[in-house]
Formats: structure tokens, sequence, C-alpha cells
């Protein structure tokens, strides 16, 4: 509905706002709001709101139907349907949804993964060696088996190109590792023709036919097979001069988008960054995603990009995504320079069941870019880190600083899929920048580096106060390396390898530690390299299978000579008294001593979205 009168689609909608004058507003009906292509503002069409109708659900959708399915002859497990201008490639797409469900493409190993053999090829970055029987020469005689490799934080995704069997060797589109390489690396191949089992579908670009093989009850005929023909939903498209404007989305669903592969070959170095947005947008000032929900994405869910500030997302679900939730800002230094990303909020959102294609994917991205508030959002089930701030390694000044990450619950993270990671990562120095009652839980890693709060490459000048974190696999707290770094009033808990850990010692001080509760049952307190660089004092330390008793803290030196040097003098080991720890309850109880020796609990009682935002 635009003006005073209905319209029957939303391009017909938009034409009669930007014909109209005043306030504009586009309020859409329940129903599926199909696009041929995306919908692009510019600055013409700020102040603009296009909201739900009240009480009603309406969807963007960049998908589309697939009808004409009929059974197979050869297997009546499975069922084909012609795809128009699917032959030849013309069409390409990487997802199918049923009744609205993701359908994952046929996969080889069927669980878990292949293991590389004796890794890459010197000077080859494009070739990799394998097991006997694990990759088929005759899937690079299809040309769109995908070979899926992860190593560390990064995955790289490549069409196979050749096979030879006689040395175990496969050449693919790309790069298979961008960066790191684990040992006996793992990968899986997607997209495998004549490997089909329940819920898996393969795309044949030669014949231009899909086929399904349905889960069980699945009646396809009457089921809803949906695959999308877009990668990007909405642009705005603002410029230096005159940037979009107060455009507003309130209460609408988006879904239905895919994700690229051009040239065969899609290369993460971390964290997605490249990977397109369902919303996207440049020059933006003022704008807001409000009430949103995001799904059946093959990307990131919202990019407020270049030049983009003052921006919100706000009360928004984000889920069923191939890539992340928010990003904001730049990569590049340069372009990060000549239009600032500044001042934008990301608050009260539900961030999960992310990275289902691009594992390294964000929950909030934050890149090149300052003052933001990453506030109150709760952020699961991700392969990877969910709040990430910094894009800079090293200690080169940058423009990411002054960014408020706090009453975030940020839990079941990395799944045992990728590595080195963190429920908060920093990258590089961010004068300002402060991340406080957070609360982080249930970091598993697949090889090393499951942390809660980690301060990696250069972060500097970065507060990290008033959280709880426990549960993770390598520690609570981990500084690579950086400078003057504030940990305090934090309790650290329960973690498994260490409580604490660091890794480059470097002359100046890294971090100063106080007034911290180090509760623990398993592991060593301290790992890594524990030798100058920081100051350490006023904190309270507990491991329950000793008691008041102190072991080494750092594992080696005792603690006579520890405090020789200066490092937690005042610190006193004893029980704090928590209500119920085992069960993530980490409120001191009213006789807890950590309260007379000046410990300042966090307060968590705003922790995740709330029910009724203030005012945004």
């Amino acid at each position: 509905m635009a003006g005073n009168g209905p319209v029957a689609t939303l391009s017909r909608a938009l034409e009669k706002t930007r014909a109209a004058r005043g306030k504009r507003r586009i309020v859409l009906r329940g129903g599926t709001y199909l696009l041929d292509q995306p919908l692009v503002l510019g600055p013409g069409d700020s102040g603009l709101v296009i909201a739900a109708y009240a009480g009603e659900t309406p969807v963007i959708s960049g998908e589309s139907r697939i009808t004409g399915w009929r059974c197979s002859t050869v297997n009546p497990n499975i069922w084909r349907a012609e795809v128009a201008g699917a032959r030849g490639g013309s069409r390409v797409f990487h997802e199918l949804f049923v009744n609205g469900g993701r359908r994952q493409r046929a996969r080889l190993p069927i669980s878990g993964f292949y293991r590389t053999a004796d890794g890459l090829v010197p000077g080859h970055p494009d070739e990799m060696r394998f097991y006997l029987g694990d990759i088929e020469p005759q899937w690079a005689e299809a040309g769109d088996v995908e070979l899926v490799a992860l190593q560390a934080w990064a995955q790289t995704r490549n069409q196979i190109r050749a096979v030879l069997a006689e040395s175990n060797l496969v050449v693919v589109a790309g790069p298979v590792s961008p960066n790191n390489t684990e040992p006996n690396g793992r990968f899986y191949i997607d997209n495998v023709p004549d490997w089909l089992r329940p819920g898996e579908w393969h795309l044949d670009r030669r014949t231009g036919e899909v086929e399904y093989w349905p889960e069980a009850g699945e009646d396809v005929p009457s089921a809803v097979i949906t695959a999308p023909h877009l990668y990007e939903l909405v642009l705005l498209e603002g410029t230096e001069r005159e940037p979009v404007q107060d455009v507003v989305f309130r209460g609408l669903v988006f879904a239905g988008a895919d994700w690229r592969m051009e040239g065969g070959s899609d290369v993460d170095i971390q964290a997605a960054v490249e990977t397109e947005a369902a919303v996207q947008a440049r020059f933006a000032r003022g704008c807001a995603v409000e009430r949103c929900r995001f799904t059946r994405l093959g990307g990131y869910a919202v990019d407020f990009g270049h030049g983009c500030q003052g921006n919100r997302v706000a009360g928004c679900e984000m889920s069923d995504l191939g890539g992340g939730g928010v990003r904001l800002g730049d990569s590049d230094a340069n372009q990060a320079a000549a239009a600032p990303n500044v001042n934008n909020t990301v608050t009260d959102n539900h961030i999960h069941h992310i990275g289902l294609v691009n594992a390294p994917a964000v929950g909030v991205l934050v890149l090149l870019s300052g003052g933001n508030r990453i506030a109150h959002n709760e952020i699961d089930h991700t392969f990877y880190t969910t709040i990430s701030a910094g894009w800079s390694w090293g200690y080169a000044s940058n423009l990411c600083r002054s960014n408020i990450i706090e009453y975030n619950h940020l839990h079941d993270i990395g799944q045992g899929v990728l590595s080195d990671m963190g429920g908060v990562y920093t990258l590089g120095v961010q004068p300002g920048t402060i991340v406080r009652n957070n609360l982080i839980h249930d970091v598993n890693v697949s090889v090393y580096g499951g942390w809660g709060l980690y301060t990696d490459e250069g972060s500097s000048g970065i507060v990290l106060e008033s959280n709880v974190v426990y549960h993770c696999q390598s520690a609570g707290f981990h500084q690579h390396y950086g400078q003057d770094n504030i940990v305090r009033d934090n309790i650290f808990a329960l973690n498994r390898e260490s409580q604490l850990a660091r890794t480059r010692p470097e002359e100046h001080r890294s971090f100063i530690f106080t007034n911290n509760v180090v509760y623990f049952d398993s592991g060593q307190l301290m790992s890594g390299n524990w030798t100058g660089g920081m100051e350490m004092d006023h904190n309270i330390y507990f491991d329950r299978r000793t008691g008041p008793s102190h072991p080494p803290p750092d594992g080696v030196m005792n603690l006579e000579a520890w405090r020789a040097l200066g490092r937690d003098r005042h610190s006193q080991f004893f029980d704090p008294l928590f209500v119920a720890p085992q069960k993530g309850d980490f409120r001191l109880r009213p006789d807890s001593p950590a309260l007379a020796f000046g410990f300042h609990p966090p307060d968590l009682r705003g922790v995740g979205p709330r029910k009724k935002p203030a005012a945004r």
C-alpha cells in the first residue's frame, strides 16, 4: 500500500511513493513479494518507511518455486525436475529449500571429513594430495563438484578441475589454503553426482535437472520446493554528497538469497569477509532495520558498509544463514579513511545457526569502523567467533575504535568445526573500545584456540570488564599480543584446558589484570608464555581440586617467586561461593568473602535481547 491506495506489487508501490511528496510509507500486507531483481533505493527515497501491516507477515523473497517434479524410473526414491535456464549453467543455484527447510547438497563423506594425505603441493596452491578412494576422477568431468577445505579459521571452496588418480593429486579452481594449513587438513566434497541420500539434492548443469531424495513423510508433488535466483534483496545506494537517509524497514521477512562462486572458487581468509549480504547499504545515514527476520540466505543478512553512519539494526531474528549476521565498515584501510563508517548500533537481535555455507562467518563483524554499539544481542550456534571487532593486524593506527560491546549473550560457539576463535574477538589498536557485561560460554573448537575473550594481533587500548566467561575449551581470556589492555572485574570459570592464556611476551605492558575471579576444576591456571609485560594484582583464584592451597600460577614458578616479580602480591586464594556454578549461576552468595575482598560482581540482569528495548 502506498500513498492513499493499494497496489499489487512492491515495485509499483515504490513508483507511487517516488511521485508523492512529504512523508512516504509503504505498508505491506501478509504474503510473499517476489523480486526479479534487487530492490534499489537511492537518495531520492530518503525518509521512506517500508513496514508490515499490523499483525501480518510480508516476505520479501528472491527465490522461485520449482515445479514439474517426476519420479525417477531408475530409483523410485529420487525425484527430478527441469529448471529453466539451468542447462549449461545460465541459471545456477547453490541452495534448495523444501517447505522452508534448507536441504543439504549431496555430500561425501556422509558425516565428518576426509583428511589430506601429504597436504598441499609446494608452489602449487591449487593442488592437494588425497588418500586413495576419497576423490573420483569423474568428478572433474562433471565440472561442478566442489572440494571444501577447512583450515583453522578459514575455509575454501573450489570446483574440482582434474584428478590424477595415479598420484592421488587433485587440482582445483583456486587456492586450497589461503593463510594457514592444519596438519592432516579436513575437507569434504559437495554437489556429488549419483550419491544422494534422504534429504539431499543435486543440480546437473549439463542436463538442467535438479534431483532430490525426499525426507521421510515428504510428498514432493505437494511440497513447496524453492531455489534462490538473487544474491541480494535490497540495495541502499547513496553517494558521499547525497547519502540515502532515514529509510526504515520494519516487521518484514527477508528470505531466499544465494551465494556466489565466481570462477569456480570461493576463498575465505577469515570471517567470510567478502560474502555478500541480503540487505546491503553504501553511504546510508540514519537508516534502520527493525523487528525484521532474515532466513534462508546464502551470505550475511545485513551489511552497512562504505560511508554508512548512524544506522541501526534492532530487534531482528537472523537464522539459517549461509554467512553471518551483521557486518559494519570496510576491510580496506584506504576506503575506510575516504568515507568513514561510524556510530551504528546493533541491539536486541537474536542471531543463530549461521555459517551454514561459509563456516567462518561471524554473528556481528565490525571491520574498520568506530563508535558503534553492539548490545543486548543473543548470538549462538556459530562455527566461528560471535562478535569480531577490528581488521588491522599489528600496531598501526586504524579507524576501529571506541566501540562498545555490552550485555550480549554469546554461546555455543565453534561447535568443534573451526579453530582460533573467541566469544568476543579483537584485532589491532582500538583506543576507547570497551567489552563489558557480556555472558560468554561453551566455546569448542576442532584443534586449538577456543577462547572467551580473545585480544589477538596487536589488540591495544581495550577495556574488558564485568564479563562472565565459562566452559571455554582453551581459556576464558587469551591475549596473543597487544598493549595496555585492562582486564578487570570479570569472572572466568570452569574453562577446561586453562583459565588464562598469553602467547607473545613483549617489552611494553601487554595488559593489566586486576580484581578478577578465576574459578576452575580442570586444566591449569595459566598457559602459554607469562614472562614480563603484564601487571596482575588484587585477583581471587580458586582451584576446586586443591581448595585454598595454590599450585604454581603459571604451572612452573611457585607463588613466592611469582610475587617476587611484582605479580599478584595482594591476590588471594579462596572459594568465592557462587550460587550454583555447575549450573552456570555465578552470582555471589550473601556470605561470599569476595564481597569483603572488594570484588565488584558483574551485573548481567539485562544481558541478551530485551523484551521492550529502549527507544531506538
